[in-house]
């Protein structure tokens, strides 16, 4: 069947063009879907832009569309099982990973469903004037280009088409080329919860095809994109002759800071989980370790230990503990840093090679890496890789730990381990990065904001910052006795 969705129909690339989705785990075939072009990307926006302009959903009231946020979160419950396969298969992640991964995504459109529901955003002004009545009221922005990565296709999508949804705006959806399936799903759950026609687009395909065109249209009002610096980059140009709002999430390369006083056995088991987790493919990876002098050789010798009894393995292996890159030029491109890295002076402490084991021949597995005595200047500290490889960074002081930590570009995420609360508080404070846990890594909720600082992005997604990323705040004032000013007499 056709697997664009625009105007409430399903329907074939206007080009007839198609693309093969192939499992990471083993290169097998999961399905064949159309491939998207600028003229589907074209009638898509002009379906979104109907909708906003001459549809019922953004005069819905508030209520009312937080029941349907509601209702689709009980549908994702509902099934939770067929969504998770369908993400294992594209991504290749562990299917535990991909069950868990929609138990939040239904958490997320509750969330929004609730605040939505409330609202609580618009504020009565109190002016000192009693003649005058000031409110300040959110609007929908508009038409939403929501562009989303591979690596975790429908949480990241479910963090935009939530509060999208839930402020009123209508949107097309463009998720990775490599990861379709579960946002084709979602389209047909917001069908069934009741969504108007045209409200929700989806076109599959490639950036340059089928995604520049959304941030080019001037009929597009807000591009939300998750993804890699430089396409990020030519997002922000292609939609500044516009002027249309963005918000960018662009990874990081996020810093891992353990002191010597920090309880040593939780310190390395959430180092391995911080990098390690699905590959290492994750926005807000801990894929730098900065410690402090005193604890690093041991430190170090047993999370290599550790590293190296990660076992590979597809997401329907129960035995495996992380599952393959998404790509075999994703493989090279982590392939290419490792080398980079070894050949400016990284010490390999373990992984470093392609596994050896016939059983993970088909797959583009790479194993857990280990890179000790790394520099600042280095590359492998300084690029992220978005694969499973730490860097291994000593420092001395405090002051040294914070230095090192913010010597990047990005500021995403970050972490601090020490049993000294004032000490890891201080720290805390003093990190450029959107988010930092204490004594833990990679836990978020729907409830707090989410996002970077520096060349990780701006704007915010999750929490009520996320909501008002698709809303327009608009001062109206109401004279309550208007007479004549006589201002020109």
């Amino acid at each position: 069947m056709p697997e664009l969705f625009i105007g409430g129909k399903w329907t074939a690339a206007a080009d007839g063009q198609v693309r093969e989705i192939r499992c990471p785990a083993d290169g097998t075939l999961v399905a064949t879907v159309d491939e998207a072009g600028p003229k589907d990307a074209a009638a898509a926006i002009a379906a979104a832009r109907d909708a906003f302009d001459r549809g019922p959903w953004p005069g819905t009231p508030a209520a009312e569309r937080g029941r349907l946020l509601l209702r689709v979160a009980d549908l994702l419950e509902r099934d939770k099982d067929a969504l998770a396969r369908a993400e294992s298969l594209d991504t290749g992640k562990r299917l535990v990973e991909s069950e868990y991964d929609m138990d939040d995504i239904a958490n997320c459109f509750r969330y929004f469903g609730n605040l939505t529901a409330s609202g609580g955003s618009d504020r009565i002004v109190d002016t000192g004037n009693s003649d005058a009545d000031s409110r300040v009221v959110h609007e929908p922005v508009g038409v939403c280009a929501l562009i989303t990565p591979w690596n975790y296709p429908l949480l990241q999508t479910a963090w935009k088409v939530a509060p999208a949804l839930g402020a009123g705006n209508t949107f097309v959806l463009k998720p990775s080329e490599l990861t379709p399936h579960t946002a084709m799903i979602l389209m047909r759950l917001l069908t069934e919860a009741g969504l108007p026609d045209g409200v929700a687009n989806l076109v599959l395909g490639a950036g340059p095809t089928a995604g520049a065109p959304l941030s080019e249209d001037p009929r597009v009002d807000l591009v939300s994109f998750t993804g890699g610096l430089v396409t990020g980059r030519r997002i922000m140009a292609a939609a500044a002759p516009t002027v249309k709002k963005i918000a960018l999430e662009l990874g990081g390369k996020n810093p891992n800071i353990v002191f010597a006083d920090a309880d040593y056995e939780a310190a390395v088991d959430y180092a391995l989980m911080a990098v390690f987790l699905h590959s290492g493919q994750v926005c807000s990876a801990g894929a730098r370790l900065l410690v402090q002098d005193e604890l690093h050789d041991r430190f170090v010798d047993k999370l290599v230990v550790k590293a190296q009894q990660i076992r590979l393995g597809g997401p329907f292996d129960e035995n495996a503990r992380t599952g393959p890159l998404i790509s075999a030029a994703h493989r090279d491109k982590v392939e290419a840093y490792v080398a980079a890295g070894l050949a400016e002076g990284a010490v390999l402490r373990c992984g470093g090679a392609r596994p050896n084991d016939p059983a993970l021949r088909d797959g583009f597995y790479y194993p857990p890496t280990v890179l000790d005595e790394c520099a600042p200047g280095m590359s492998v500290v300084r690029d992220e890789s978005f694969g499973p490889v730490l860097t291994v960074e000593r420092f001395h002081d405090e002051a040294e730990a914070v230095a090192l930590a913010n010597d990047t570009v990005y500021g995403l995420a970050g972490a601090v381990w020490s049993q000294d609360v004032a000490l890891a508080h201080r720290v805390a404070s003093r990190l450029r990065a959107g988010t930092v846990w204490i004594n833990d890594f990679h836990p978020y909720v729907p409830q707090a904001e989410w996002g970077g600082m520096k060349q990780s992005g701006f704007g915010r997604e999750l929490g009520p910052a996320g909501l008002a990323e698709y809303q327009e705040a608009k001062h109206i004032w109401r004279n309550l006795s208007p007479s004549p000013q006589r201002w020109f007499e």
